[in-house]
Parts: structure tokens; sequence; C-alpha cells
């Protein structure tokens, strides 16, 4: 019985680790998401400066 009821007791504070350490997942996966759209924002400006470039070249 005592060993039931200590079992009970842990369990449930590895409920609320495993809570978190999923929270902390989910918050880490939503800033790699941000920097890939951050990143795909950057390419246009990237193409529009290289775009640009080879249109100085070609004058000379």
């Amino acid at each position: 019985m005592i060993t039931t009821l200590t079992l009970l007791v842990f369990s449930n504070c590895g409920y609320n680790t495993i809570q978190e350490e999923d929270e902390a997942i989910n918050a880490s996966w939503a800033e790699i998401l941000n920097q890939y759209q951050r990143r795909s924002d950057l390419i246009p400006n990237l193409v529009n400066t290289v775009k640009g470039y080879a249109t100085q070249e070609e004058k000379y």
C-alpha cells in the first residue's frame, strides 16, 4: 500500500517534468521556424542585390 502511494506521488512529478520538457521543445521548435521564415524573407533581397551587381558588370 505504501509503495503504491509512493509511486503515485512520484509519478505525478514525472508528469510535470514531461510537460515542462514538452513546452521547452515546442518553444525551441517555434524559434527554429522563426529563423527559417527570417531567412526565406531575406532571399528576395539577396536576389535583387545580385541582379543589381550583374547589371553593373554588364556595363563594364
